[in-house]
């Protein structure tokens, strides 16, 4: 099943979800950024530069203050209504409008007619949870299901859940077949996912019996699987969740312990830590440590910089408290040895909604991510510049060629169209 909304432009909105006002003294409002010059940037704590002598009283300075702000956040919406009504949907049409612009340069990613099309709506099972992975060479999206239930005798070890993986094959944009991969070898509760030579790499979380690890999975019939990795010199992995290939053919991943939340897996016994393995050398080891429930990762553009996700608001048993991290980690990765390490840890970005779940970067080194609301992106310095409104967010997505974004919403699967300039750092198509 197909449906298309094209050229939905959202107004700016403050952060209780109303259309943009004027601001009144003690109201929080999202500022929206019009590439204007330094001077009529917003006031960052600083005293103001005056070419008077004679000092500006406090009261007066507010004032001057709130009226800048004031005129700047009109010709802000102005622009934006000027967008929104240049739409090919009558304003009064009751489809969604999911491009919220935080700041300007989010305009120039989604390109003149961005689109958010709904490709599938499966209401059996959510069969579009996690992974994402697109094949170019044979146009092939891999996808896996959250937990399903599974009476087989076969599901004892998994509590009576099992994963899915999904492909989907694409002749063009809403042309494609669909069907369930049926390897030689059960992917054991697989959850994540990365392209990896001809084929992909996916997190096989393990059971009660099976151990949690790496797999490599071939794109190609019958998908035939090899482990890659599969413990910590002999101890066990908790739950792997999301992996990520470096260029020097390292990879990365987390190791949550939602699996032992969710019941199908033993005790942990090593802490939530993310890993690098060299497949060259056998070396594994640990890079980050210190997380509530290190969840998605992935690198810039040029690798200097690793992003980590801490998923610890929501826990796999559905505690939920939202005083736990929603965050999106930065480090920076630093050579010594030629072997890199991960540095100068900093908090670039906590979710506003839900948490950051997958996490990409595209070729400019903005950073997307899977939240409570749909697709968040920032800059690369941290700015919230835009999002992409999935009604009851989106837990993972993947680039795929010219602009396009698949996304993930458990029963459904979308694809977003933005600018054709506008490509995933992993592939560069």
């Amino acid at each position: 099943m197909s449906q298309s909304h094209n050229h939905f432009w959202l107004r700016p909105k403050t952060s209780d979800g109303n259309g943009l006002k004027s601001p009144s003294p003690g109201t929080h409002k999202v500022s929206f950024s019009d590439g204007s010059s330094d001077k009529d940037k917003r006031y960052s704590g600083r005293p103001p530069s005056s070419k008077s002598s004679r000092p500006s009283s406090p009261a007066t300075s507010a004032s001057q203050q709130w009226t800048a702000e004031n005129r700047k956040t009109q010709r802000i919406n102005q622009r934006s209504e000027a967008l929104w009504e240049a739409s090919l949907i009558s304003p009064s049409a009751p489809q969604p409008r999911p491009f919220l612009i935080y700041n300007d340069s989010f305009l120039s990613l989604l390109g003149p007619s961005p689109s958010l099309q709904l490709l599938i709506h499966d209401p059996r099972a959510p069969y579009f949870h996690e992974a994402g992975v697109f094949h170019a060479p044979t146009n092939t999206l891999f996808v896996t299901s959250n937990g399903i239930n599974d009476p087989s005798p076969d599901a004892v070890t998994t509590r009576n859940q099992t994963i899915v993986v999904t492909k989907i094959e694409f002749f063009s944009p809403t042309d494609f077949t669909r069907d369930k991969v049926r390897c030689p070898e059960r992917n054991y509760m697989a959850n994540g996912g990365t392209n990896y030579r001809e084929g992909l790499i996916l997190c096989a979380q393990g059971t009660l019996r099976e151990p949690s690890g790496l797999i490599y999975m071939e794109a190609k019939r019958p998908h035939k699987t090899t482990t890659l990795l599969n413990n910590y010199h002999s101890r066990p992995f908790n739950s792997p969740n999301d992996v990520v290939v470096h260029s020097d053919g390292s990879i990365w991943f987390t190791d949550p312990i939602y699996g032992y939340e969710k019941g199908f897996r033993p005790k942990p016994q090593l802490p939530q830590l993310v890993y690098r393995f060299d497949p060259s050398t056998g070396d594994i080891r640990v890079v980050a440590d210190g997380f509530g429930r290190p969840n998605g990762i992935c690198f810039s553009p040029n690798e200097d910089t690793c992003y980590i996700t801490d998923t610890d608001m929501i826990h796999g048993d559905g505690n939920q408290d939202p005083r736990r991290a929603a965050t999106i980690y930065a480090y920076s990765i630093f050579w010594e040895n030629d072997n890199p390490y991960l540095t100068n840890r900093r908090v670039f970005a906590y979710a506003d909604t839900g948490i950051p779940d997958g996490i990409k970067c595209d070729v400019y080194g903005n950073v997307y991510s899977g939240c409570g609301d749909g697709i968040n992106v920032w800059n690369s310095g941290g700015m919230l510049i835009g999002k992409i409104q999935i009604e009851g967010g989106a837990t993972n997505f993947c680039f795929g060629r010219d602009g396009e974004i698949f996304i993930f919403a458990e029963h459904r699967l979308f694809r977003a169209k933005l600018g054709d300039h506008t490509r995933g750092a992993l592939l560069g198509i």
